[in-house]
């Protein structure tokens, strides 16, 4: 995976009111912490930021005062209406070795016909991978699957050099059959809406002779 460059800068004022003014020039509040080291906060500029985490598990190596650190991103807060980034929790790592991280669940094919449903049990599949090498994802393919089949942990080829964070029985989706009502309940919530739109009760509407209404 490439690695994508960025520069920090340590901040030494802490708290919501800090936090405000550095988002007001455009900056995150981040903490970067890991291998034993004191949480460090320091700012980064927004956009950049931004566009770096558009990709999954990104690695990014992050200029600290002209100090090199290679990170991942553990935590990622975003403002809840528009979306813009909050704070982000970045993880100190180190060529070769191994990190847990969610990598996305893609999909592709098209289910059996008879209008099953897709449900997903895992939003992203946990995984073990060296830090330098983290997959953008892994990719399942439904194609002709029906209902009451499950795709299991297990059952999800993974790149070289990852293994699974999950017990391989885990389900990761499966197929549900669509929920149908039966005809007769579907016309009688029509009837019902019909008579509530006129404002009789359903009851005295479906009694009422053909031709008789109120005037």
């Amino acid at each position: 995976m490439a690695e994508v460059k960025l520069t920090a800068e340590t901040r030494t004022d802490f708290g919501k009111g800090a936090a405000r003014r550095i988002r007001r020039e455009n900056k995150v509040p981040c903490v970067i912490y890991g291998h034993g080291a004191d949480p460090r906060h320091v700012s980064v500029e927004g956009h950049a930021l931004l566009m770096a985490l558009r990709t999954p598990n990104v690695l990014i190596n992050l200029d600290v005062d002209g100090k090199k650190e290679l990170v991942i991103p553990k935590a990622v807060q975003r403002e809840a209406i528009r979306g813009f980034l909050v704070h982000v929790d970045l993880l100190i790592v180190k060529k070769g070795e191994k990190v847990t991280v969610d990598i996305p669940i893609h999909i592709e094919g098209e289910l059996a016909p008879g209008g099953n449903l897709l449900e997903y049990i895992l939003n992203a599949l946990p995984v073990e991978a060296e830090a330098t090498h983290i997959p953008e994802g892994v990719t399942i393919s439904i194609e002709g699957m029906a209902a009451g089949e499950t795709i299991h942990a297990k059952d999800i080829p993974l790149p070289r050099g990852t293994t699974l964070a999950v017990d391989g029985e885990d389900a990761v989706l499966q197929i549900v059959a669509a929920q149908t009502e039966p005809v007769e309940e579907e016309e009688a919530e029509e009837e019902e809406a019909e008579a509530a739109a006129e404002g009789a009760p359903a009851e005295e509407a479906a009694a009422a002779p053909e031709g008789e209404g109120g005037g």
